[in-house]
C-alpha cells in the first residue's frame, strides 16, 4: 500500500488532504505538533500520528523514524505545514520575518533534506511542496508570506534540478483561495503589528472586522487533495501544479504582462 507523510494535519488542508486520501485507501501518516490536534487525528480514525513541529529537527527525524518502523518506506512526503504572517513591509518587525522563515522556508528544508535520505536509499519518492501561487506573485500586506513562498520555489526548483538523474520527484502545489482556517488564523497575526501607528491603520482595521475585499474563485480544500492523490497515482508527476482559477489567471498574467501592469492587476486582486 502506497503511503505519504502529511505535515500540518490540525486543520484546513492538510487535514482535508489527510481524511481524503485515507478513503482513497491510501496509507496516511498525519502529523501535527498540538497534542490536543493529535488526539483529534487519532479520533477521526488514523491509527498513526506523529507529532512533529517543522521548527524542531529532532520531531522531523523521530517521525521518519517511526513511520520506517512502521512501513520500512516512506513513498510520499507532504510539506504543507505553514502560516502567513500579515502586515505591510515597514510593518514587519524583523523577527517576525524569520519567525515566518523558520516554519515555511527552513522547516521544510530541514524536513526535504531528511527524507531525501530515506528515498536515496529506497531509489524512488516524491516530495510535494506546498507554495501557493503568492510564491510566483506578490500580494500589499503579505510580504512575509509572499518572500517564504517565493523561497520554497528556488529551493525545490533547484532540488528538482538536482535529483534529475533519480527517480524521486520534487512537486510544487501552486494553491489558490482555498476555504481553511489559514485566514482566520493569518488574521491573529495582527497581533504582532503595531497598527495604532501604522500609516495603514485603516486597512488592518477593516480586515479584522472583515471589511476587506475578498478573493474570488476559493475552492473547498479538497480541489488540494484530489491532486495530492493525483500525483500519488502518477508515475511521472508534473514538477508544477496549479490549484484553483485564481492560480492559472495569475500565473498567466506574471507570464505576459510587464511589470508595471501586473502590478495594477494585483492591486486589484
Amino acid at each position: 500500500m502506497t503511503n505519504i507523510v502529511i505535515t500540518g494535519c490540525s486543520s484546513g488542508i492538510g487535514l482535508a488532504t489527510a481524511l481524503y486520501l485515507k478513503n482513497k485507501m491510501i496509507k496516511v501518516y498525519p502529523t501535527a505538533r498540538k497534542k490536543e490536534d493529535i488526539i483529534k487525528l487519532k479520533e477521526l480514525g488514523f491509527e498513526d500520528v506523529f507529532f512533529l513541529d517543522v521548527t524542531k529537527p529532532q520531531t522531523i527525524k523521530e517521525t521518519i523514524e517511526g513511520v520506517l518502523q512502521k512501513d520500512g518506506k516512506i513513498d510520499v512526503w507532504f510539506n504543507n505545514a505553514g502560516y502567513g504572517q500579515l502586515g505591510a513591509i515597514e510593518d514587519l518587525d524583523t523577527n517576525l520575518l524569520r519567525e515566518q522563515f523558520e516554519t515555511n522556508v527552513f522547516g521544510l528544508h530541514e524536513a526535504t533534506k531528511e527524507v531525501l535520505k530515506v528515498m536515496r536509499k529506497q531509489g524512488y519518492g516524491k516530495i510535494i511542496q506546498h507554495s501557493s501561487i503568492l510564491g510566483l506573485v506578490s500580494l500589499p500586506f503579505r510580504g512575509a508570506y509572499n518572500a517564504s513562498k517565493y523561497a520554497i520555489e528556488g529551493l525545490s526548483d533547484t532540488l528538482r534540478l538536482e535529483l534529475e538523474e533519480s527517480n524521486i520527484h520534487v512537486v510544487l502545489l501552486n494553491t489558490g483561495p482555498i476555504y481553511s482556517k489559514f485566514r482566520a488564523n493569518a488574521l491573529k497575526t495582527l497581533e504582532n503589528i503595531d497598527i495604532e501607528n501604522s500609516f495603514f491603520k485603516e486597512y488592518y482595521v477593516a480586515a479584522k472586522e472583515g471589511r476587506a475585499k475578498r478573493v474570488p474563485f476559493a475552492l473547498e480544500a479538497d480541489a488540494v487533495a484530489s491532486v495530492v492523490h493525483k500525483i500519488i497515482l502518477t508515475n511521472n508527476p508534473s514538477p508544477r501544479y496549479y490549484i484553483t482559477l485564481a492560480s492559472y489567471l495569475l500565473a498567466f498574467a506574471k507570464r505576459i504582462l510587464p511589470t508595471s501592469l501586473l502590478d495594477k492587476v494585483l492591486l486589484r486582486v
